[in-house]
C-alpha cells in the first residue's frame, strides 16, 4: 500500500468519525461497515462512467422499463467487436 492509499484511510476514517462523533467500533466494523461503504459509493462512480462509455460507443444499450430503473443490454450489432475486445483482455 502506498502512502496516498494510507493518507486516504486516514482521511476516510477522521471524516465519517467528524460525521458521526459518537461513533467508536472494532478494527473489523471499521474495514467492513465505514470503508467499505465509501468504496462501494466510490466504485459505483466508476462503474457509471464505465457503462456511459460503453454506452456512447454502442457497444451497449440502456433503456428504461416500466419502474424507470434504466437496464443495460449487449447491442447484438456489435458482437463481434464485442468479442474482440474482450479476447484482447
Amino acid at each position: 500500500m502506498c502512502l496516498s492509499d494510507r493518507a486516504e484511510i486516514a482521511h476516510d476514517v477522521l471524516s465519517y468519525l467528524a460525521k458521526n462523533d459518537e461513533a467508536g467500533d472494532t478494527f473489523e466494523g471499521i474495514v467492513e461497515w465505514w470503508l467499505l461503504e465509501r468504496n462501494i459509493r466510490r466504485g459505483s462512480t466508476e462503474v457509471k462512467a464505465a457503462l456511459d462509455d460503453l454506452v456512447a460507443r454502442k457497444l451497449i444499450r440502456e433503456y428504461k422499463t416500466r419502474d424507470a430503473k434504466v437496464h443495460y443490454r449487449t447491442n447484438s450489432r456489435k458482437q463481434e467487436e464485442i468479442n474482440a475486445l474482450i479476447e484482447k483482455e
